[in-house]
């Protein structure tokens, strides 16, 4: 068809909406308290930017940012629709579960912590890795003094485990 019968607005092209962090299919989302929280602050934040865009943009800016705010809506959505909150106050305090605070010594010397946490609330800079990642998977079940090992392209990194608990920090 020539470009001379396509409207305008039918050249627009739709705008790249990055996906979610990664969740497996037919894993359940977990979240702690404080990701469910962080969930929700981001859907009323994205609630809040659609409305600001209506009351200031102009029709042709407005149309490709409401696009992109509605396409993150969505996705926020269906995540915060299939998220499984975990009260830390009932997981057991003999063994590593989701949402435990722990404290790792890497191969014999430095400190390490982390809490396992959701895919979207993980932030490795900040401690916190998901509960589908490999150090995750091999935490959980363990116990004070186990040692566990991430085999890495290179090499194989120890952890042992120092302490654990499920504060609500």
């Amino acid at each position: 068809m020539s470009r001379a019968f396509v409207k305008e607005g039918d050249q627009e092209e739709q705008p790249f909406i990055p996906p979610r962090a990664d969740l497996p299919m037919n894993v359940p989302n977990y979240v702690t308290p404080n990701g469910l929280d962080k969930l929700k602050n981001e859907k009323q934040e994205l609630i809040e930017s659609r409305q600001e865009v209506i009351d200031n943009q102009k029709d042709a800016e407005k149309r490709k940012s409401l696009a992109l705010i509605e396409g993150k809506l969505q996705l926020l959505q269906e995540r915060l629709n299939n998220a499984k909150p975990i009260d830390l106050k009932t997981q057991p305090t003999d063994k590593i579960k989701f949402g435990a605070h722990i404290e790792l010594k890497l191969n014999g010397k430095s400190k390490q912590n982390f809490q396992i946490v959701g895919v979207d609330e993980a932030d490795v800079m900040k401690g916190k890795i998901a509960f589908t990642s490999p150090l995750a998977k091999k935490l959980i079940n363990k116990e004070e003094k186990d040692i566990v090992e991430l085999n890495l392209k290179d090499r194989t990194q120890r952890f042992e485990v120092i302490s654990f608990n499920y504060a609500d920090k």
